[in-house]
């Protein structure tokens, strides 16, 4: 049976369509996925993220067990920052990616996607035996609100006494927001400026409607998943599941940067990512690709050269920023720079031009 978010009224009485997600309920949509993502862009949008495991690690060896558990130098993290980082099996092979916030000297949270926080946990729990310090899933006490887009620091400024223009990309503080104690941290997944805030569960209705209400009369819309992914998609941003697997290394990826080879000491699976780093060129890599047409990749569907399968499609849609479909897929090296790609949609081969990732960056 899905689990709710403590947000699932309020999305029914706004009228969203309710999907399975991760094992939760969760809005798709409200009404236009693509008036949702254009608001992101020009304006804000609302999100429930309250699916995501906050996991936290404590003690004075915090520090380094994280180093030990994840492929970054989270001991060199200073308090009130963050940072994207992986858990990776013995292999290599991603068990999810994360964001670490250091909230103290002895105390870290870490964020998990929804389908892995409780693999997430458990291997975080065991690698940490050796270390002072204790992992706790504390997934159940928080809800997750975000607000995304231009104007969310004009919209949340009315809400906080907060220092948010003293508050940099990747950091994080505690503040009363709306009345309620909040975790503010200046991250998102929509390639936009934004916040997501950590609150306990009996407040996330508050919050919610605060936002809203704030955010009336300046464009801000209530987003879903669909419009979610579609913004990730532009921004170049990987999903767990589609980009990411147990089956692909960081340096597969192209997120080879997040391994820290130059920290103290040994990490889960640094032999394997070692060997990986030696070896130079993976056999396949992560690219963004434009159809050249209006057909749009779909996650699953084989990219072509000359008729062979060279790769695979991990997530693709209509790209509302470039007016063309955009996708990003697994090609095999050797293909990178030949011309004459395509896509194999229902048979027919569509053309398509690889191009850097992200396919949107936002002016600042």
């Amino acid at each position: 049976m899905s689990r709710s978010t403590p947000l699932r009224g309020v999305h029914e009485s706004l009228g969203a369509t309710l999907t399975d997600f991760a094992g939760w309920q969760m809005p798709l949509r409200y009404g236009s996925e693509s008036a949702e993502h254009n608001a992101v862009r020009t304006a804000a949008g609302l999100f429930d993220l309250s699916h995501m495991g906050e996991i936290f690690v404590t003690g004075p060896q915090a520090a380094e067990a994280l180093d030990y558990a994840l492929v970054g130098h989270l001991s060199a993290l200073a308090d009130g920052r963050a940072r994207y980082t992986m858990i990776v099996n013995d292999e290599g092979g991603i068990l999810d990616d994360l964001i670490v916030y250091r909230l103290g000297d002895e105390e870290f949270m870490v964020v998990a996607n929804a389908s892995n926080y409780e693999l997430v946990a458990r291997e975080l729990t065991a690698r940490a035996d050796a270390y002072d310090a204790r992992v706790e899933d504390r997934s159940g006490e928080y809800a997750l609100v975000a607000v995304q887009g231009p104007r969310a620091a004009e919209i949340l400024r009315t809400l906080t006494d907060a220092d948010l223009d003293g508050l940099k990309y990747y950091a994080v503080l505690s503040a009363e927001v709306a009345g309620a104690r909040a975790l503010v941290a200046r991250t998102g997944y929509t390639g936009e400026d934004g916040f997501e805030l950590f609150v306990g569960n009996d407040d996330a209705v508050p919050l919610w409607n605060a936002l809203s209400a704030a955010g009336a009369g300046l464009g801000l819309v209530p987003a879903g998943l669909s419009a979610r992914d579609t913004l990730r998609l532009e921004a170049g941003m990987p999903l767990y599941g589609n980009e990411l697997s147990a089956r692909t290394t960081p340096f597969d990826a192209g997120l080879g940067r997040v391994v820290r080879f130059d920290k103290p000491g040994d990490f889960v699976g640094r032999a394997a990512l070692a060997k990986a780093a030696e070896a130079g060129e993976p056999a396949r890599r992560l690219v963004g690709l434009v159809a050249r047409g209006r057909r749009v990749p779909r996650h699953g569907y084989p990219v072509t050269l000359d008729g062979a399968v060279v790769g695979e499609i991990t997530s693709g849609a209509p790209s509302q920023s470039l007016g063309k479909p955009v996708a990003m897929a697994y090609v095999s090296t050797g293909a990178l720079d030949a011309a004459g790609l395509a896509v194999d949609i229902r048979g027919s081969h569509e053309p398509v031009d690889i191009v850097d990732l992200p396919f949107y960056r936002r002016t600042k």
